[in-house]
């Protein structure tokens, strides 16, 4: 009876809402209608194809410009939209719910709990975050489609403008946004889109109240003041960008020589720093990075963007957490400090879970696809394709979109295992704190400690 009242709880709605979503978009992805002319699609490929796109991954088996018709790019598209929308939705409605101690088996889906705060309405709240989003996706269009003088129709904006801000990473182009490598412009929209999108509902809108109030006030203190979870993000996002553009750029354009100006290469560097944390565009070939360079994009995966966004990944603030649990260990203190206050107990004990998990999910699906895919190869005959299976897994989990190539070359067994990574990677950590909030119960009770030899 546990079981059953747990499984059938508002947490598995997320799960069953985009699982519907991806199966009702594979279905009409698979239509001749949304078919270019010349162009086949198996059934497998389009699940794969309208899982990614839901789950605002970026992976692609196929070429989307060349093999979907305009119905099939309008599909795709809503799916983007679905996705991002429904995840920022019910990831932002978590968040208020969490913030207003409501019982905790409705703090993902909407409950009774709700009319316990009398000025919340759900209709406003969900019409705030769709109405701010179409205004970006909106703004971004008409921006990209005036700076790139002629390239890119205005259809072709709106579709790369929703891509970006819901970091879904498709792209109409077969090399992604590499024509655009050196145009600042255009790199400067999409790098605001994904980081707009990146932030999360609640930091863009408190941010965006507390800058207009300091510029708008003319030196009267503003009434909104940033929360420590949006300074947090806030912070951590910006070293996360600033740190790991500085690494790629030494990692591929100091460690070898390219000839590429240095203003590009620090743009290039600067772009894949913010792209590679969940967008999944890329103004680079990544097949040609160096080891470091996937590497180091795989430890930006693998973070990913803020709670409440439309990224993927473990989160920056768990990340911060982790951060903070790890100065604390070995200080010798008891608190994960950040900035001026410090995480509780609870906190850390589930960004130490969630970071586990994430990893053991990893490690199982590289140990498939390394089956899957070079099960049969000597090493020697299969140098380098551990690192690319690596990069798409870490790829896929942190919903970023970004790949070697491999994608198009997976087995069966490989691309029904980057699905249910995709999946698990958008609503995987939502469940996750969800069901570890469900089955914790405390213990009114201590058991004898004693030390252990480690190490």
């Amino acid at each position: 009876m546990k079981l059953q009242r747990v499984f059938f709880q508002p947490l598995l709605f997320p799960a069953v809402f985009f699982g519907k979503t991806i199966l009702i978009g594979s279905f009409l992805l698979i239509l001749p209608v949304s078919l270019s002319n010349g162009s086949s699609l198996s059934w497998t490929d389009a699940l794969f194809t309208a899982a990614s796109a839901t789950c605002v991954t970026g992976l692609t088996v196929v070429d989307t410009g060349t093999t979907f018709s305009l119905f099939g790019k309008l599909v795709i598209l809503f799916l983007i939209q679905i996705g991002g929308l429904g995840i920022m939705s019910l990831t932002s409605l978590a968040m208020y719910l969490l913030k207003r101690r409501v019982t905790l088996t409705d703090r993902i889906a909407v409950g009774q709990n709700l009319l316990h705060d009398p000025r919340f309405h759900l209709g406003r709240f969900l019409l705030r975050i769709v109405s701010l989003t179409l205004a970006i996706e909106l703004m971004g269009a008409v921006c990209l489609t005036f700076v790139a003088k002629g390239e890119m129709h205005f259809g072709s904006a709106l579709f790369h403008s929703i891509s970006a801000f819901c970091n879904a990473g498709f792209s109409l182009y077969g090399d992604s946004l590499s024509r655009w490598a050196d145009n600042l412009p255009v790199n400067i929209i999409f790098i605001t889109l994904i980081l707009l999108g990146g932030i999360g509902f609640f930091v863009m809108v408190e941010t965006t109240q507390w800058l207009s109030e300091k510029l708008f006030l003319k030196g009267r203190s503003p009434s909104v003041c940033l929360s420590w979870y949006s300074t947090v993000v806030l912070r951590t996002s910006f070293w996360l960008v600033l740190g790991g553009g500085i690494a790629l750029f030494i990692a591929e354009y100091v460690v070898q020589s390219h000839n590429v100006p240095w203003p590009e290469a620090l743009l290039t560097s600067l772009f894949q720093a913010v792209s590679c944390r969940t967008a999944g565009f890329n103004t680079v070939a990544v097949d040609r990075v160096t080891n470091v360079t996937l590497l180091l994009m795989m430890a930006l995966m693998f973070i990913g963007a803020a709670p409440g966004s439309c990224g993927g990944g473990i989160k920056v603030t768990t990340f911060r957490v982790l951060l903070g649990f790890l100065r604390a260990e070995f200080r010798g203190s008891g608190q994960a400090v950040i900035g001026h206050l410090a995480a509780s107990r609870e906190t850390v004990s589930r960004a130490l879970s969630l970071f586990v998990l994430s990893v053991l999910i990893i490690i199982v699906a590289i140990f498939i696809l390394s089956i899957s895919e070079t099960g049969s190869v000597p090493h020697n005959e299969g140098r380098g394709m551990f690192l690319e299976i690596a990069f798409e897994v870490v790829s896929a989990y942190g919903t970023a979109g970004i790949s070697t190539g491999l994608t198009p070359k997976l087995s069966m067994v490989g691309k029904y295992t980057i699905i249910v990574l995709m999946f698990l990677g958008r609503l995987g950590p939502l469940l996750f704190v969800g069901f570890l909030h469900t089955f914790q119960r405390r213990e009114s009770f201590s058991r004898p400690e004693s030390n252990m030899l480690i190490g």
